[in-house]
């Protein structure tokens, strides 16, 4: 890119990008659920997934993720009419309900753990962590991010450059809905039901 490059195509070559990046995150998440799914019955004589999962405390943390996802949606619509209150009130709400999902997914680790099923049990509770982990590590990732994107605003204002920011963080965080969506159904629905 030159300076002499119009914003747009900045923009452009940014989603571009963006979205590569996201393409190699998918890759490696598939990765992941395939590990799992493999060593899903490696239990070592352990408990698996009917004994430890919890559906239902499963389906908060999915509604919070989801609920979070909307609240995002509603802040970029606010960067793109210049609402500066709207944008920064919709994504504090977002960063909120992704400190609650953390809080609840650590709190799921930390009793597996305390119960005496950690990673080193069982090969199937070593890709159930990695993968569960996996995504918590980025949705911390993605906090970390909104919040710096807050402060950005809030001293920058509305301009093109955070809106182009907004729109790439967006982007990620409905990505990690979508990636959840599929850990919920495969690790917790079909790990119960099977």
């Amino acid at each position: 890119m030159t300076a002499h490059q119009p914003v747009s195509d900045k923009h452009t070559n940014a989603q571009l990008g963006f979205w590569l990046y996201l393409m190699t995150d998918l890759m490696l998440f598939a990765s992941l659920f395939a590990t799992y799914l493999v060593l899903r019955p490696s239990t070592a004589a352990g408990p698996g997934p009917k004994d430890l999962f919890e559906p239902r405390y499963a389906l908060i943390e999915t509604l919070i993720l989801l609920a979070s996802s909307f609240f995002c949606g509603i802040a970029l619509l606010g960067t793109r009419y210049g609402k500066k209150k709207t944008a920064l009130g919709f994504l504090t709400l977002t960063i909120i309900l992704g400190v609650a999902f953390i809080t609840l997914e650590l709190i799921e680790f930390t009793k597996f753990v305390h119960d005496g099923h950690s990673w080193q049990q069982s090969a199937f509770l070593s890709s159930f962590f990695t993968l569960v982990g996996t995504h918590g590590l980025h949705i911390t990732i993605g906090l970390i991010w909104a919040i710096s994107l807050g402060a950005y605003m809030a001293v920058h204002g509305l301009t093109a450059n955070a809106l182009r920011k907004f729109s790439l963080f967006a982007l990620f965080w409905h990505f990690l809905d979508i990636v959840w969506i599929f850990i919920f159904t495969i690790v917790y629905l079909m790990g119960v039901s099977t």
